[in-house]
């Protein structure tokens, strides 16, 4: 007996080492950190940048939006309204429709026949589809006009009847063609023995689209503000300011970006999609470019949205796309984007690809959800910047593997959020916030390693392998971290990623 009790004994000591090391934050591990742990330190606000209400949305095509809402508009799926919803907590979310269909989308008018490259039909049914959704998600909607069509009596009914069938109020923008620099590239529609049609000719230039977007954003709406041009960055961002100046109806410029591109690239690219380059530091910073472009939009009281990005372009790629490291970069990313001053985001999404963050089913009249890594990096960097959140500044010694940001919320309250990018090597931080504080609060995200599918938690929880209700599941996990001598001991495992919440500290 006393040799089971001594047994059971150094056991449990053990146990509570092993504790200490593991989840450092009152005594031993916190107060003598490894001689190799990194000091991060969290400063002074970066440029004065925040958070604006609503900066994370959604993007999608035309046709996709029955298999995200369903096809009722009295019973919009309610799972998909409380993930819109998760990523703007307490404002108005963006959706944007458009995308490749914003020019092969057609709305019929009297005396026209269909032309060949529709290959979707706007409704009446869509419209009170869209807003529906709009209106159970409290969101406002940027949606495509077509422009490669070069029709002014297209682009006109299908902009008044997108007005008349959704309402002013609910609608942010039209947004006139999406990408055009690829018209006179990449074909529009195929004629019927197969041969591509391009919307315009092969020398189709920035000054041509100046004059076709003159042109063709007379007949738009007068009542709605114009969004564009949806660059998808053929085109440099140095022509953001001869746009805005030709174009003062434009309300809101836009671009699209994906760090790395599946289709018309060679293996030997640096933009190749492989877990190497999404994990490279360049991959998540912004494209060349845009903070100039945000400072001429800016100074003219236009606002800026990259409206469509996500990992990699033509759909994503399996395995990559849909791991776990894709939620570690757009956490990176957002905050990349966030810096460089743009207004919003909007995450690109279609059924059945590789990138989408959730996809739906319908089983037995109930709507059920996968939920993908890529969301819940969504997920964090919703509770990591809340809008009105001031960007701070981090520094650290420079490390392959290492990620930081920091804001200020309207509270006060300090997020810092780590993010170790390293599949093998776990790193020791020692966070020292601006100023002393009491406490602190750790939720971490995690996953098998950077090339999981499936098993992530946040905080704990998770969605699991399918979820009917939207809400995450488990016991929610976010200790407490007391500070030793103005710092907190962080370890963070390899592949993951934690936020640490630092309350105010208290006054007499």
């Amino acid at each position: 007996m006393r040799i089971a009790g001594a047994l059971a004994g150094g056991v449990a000591i053990a146990i509570v080492v092993l504790l200490l090391l593991v989840e450092p934050g009152h005594h031993g591990f916190a107060a003598r950190p490894p001689a190799n742990a990194m000091a991060v330190d969290v400063g002074a606000p970066s440029s004065g940048l925040r958070i604006r209400p609503g900066f994370v949305g959604l993007s999608t095509e035309y046709s996709p939006l029955t298999s995200y809402a369903g096809r009722n508009p009295r019973a919009i799926n309610p799972m998909f309204v409380a993930f819109v919803r998760n990523l703007a907590p307490g404002a108005a979310p963006v959706i944007r429709f458009g995308g490749d269909t914003t020019d092969w989308t057609w709305w019929p008018q009297a005396g026209i026949s269909k032309p060949p490259w529709a290959r979707y039909v706007l409704t009446p049914l869509w419209f009170e589809i869209a807003q529906a959704l709009a209106l159970d998600t409290h969101a406002r909607l940027i949606l495509g006009i077509n422009f490669e069509a070069d029709s002014r009596t297209l682009a006109g009914g299908e902009s008044r009847a997108l007005l008349g069938g959704i309402g002013r109020r609910l609608i942010e923008a039209f947004e006139l063609g999406n990408e055009p620099e690829v018209y006179g590239q990449i074909g529009w529609y195929a004629r019927p023995g197969g041969d591509p049609v391009l919307g315009r000719p092969p020398s189709y230039g920035f000054r041509s689209y100046l004059g076709d977007f003159k042109r063709i954003s007379s007949v738009l709406p007068r009542s709605v503000p114009l969004a564009g041009p949806a660059l998808a960055l053929t085109w440099p961002l140095t022509v953001a300011p001869r746009f805005l100046s030709a174009n003062p109806r434009v309300r809101l410029f836009t671009l699209h970006f994906y760090p790395l591109k599946r289709c018309f690239n060679s293996t030997s690219s640096p933009t190749y999609p492989t877990l190497a380059h999404l994990l490279a530091s360049r991959s998540a910073a912004p494209p060349a470019g845009l903070e100039s472009a945000v400072r001429a939009a800016h100074s003219r009281g236009i606002a800026v949205r990259v409206d469509e990005v996500n990992s990699v372009s033509c759909k994503g790629l399996p395995g990559l796309s849909d791991s776990f490291a894709s939620a570690l970069w757009v956490l990176d990313e957002l905050f990349a984007l966030a810096r460089a001053g743009v207004d919003g985001v909007n995450i690109h999404t279609l059924p059945h690809v590789s990138y989408e963050p959730f996809a739906f089913s319908r089983v037995a009249g109930r709507w059920e959800a996968r939920v993908n890594p890529l969301y819940y990096g969504l997920l964090l960097f919703a509770r990591s910047a809340p809008a009105g959140s001031e960007l701070l500044a981090t520094s650290h010694r420079p490390d392959a593997a290492l990620r930081t940001w920091a804001t200020r919320g309207p509270r006060g309250a300090v997020r810092v959020v780590l993010i170790n990018e390293s599949a093998d090597r776990p790193l020791t931080l020692i966070v020292r916030p601006p100023e002393p504080a009491r406490s602190a609060r750790l939720e971490r995200l995690e996953a098998p390693g950077l090339t999981a599918t499936i098993g992530v938690r946040l905080a704990g929880q998770s969605y699991g392998a399918v979820t009917t209700t939207g809400r995450l599941v488990g016991a929610r996990r976010a200790p407490t971290v007391d500070p030793v001598q103005g710092r907190y001991v962080i370890s963070l495992p390899p592949a993951s990623a934690a936020l640490l919440i630092v309350r105010e500290p208290r006054t007499s």
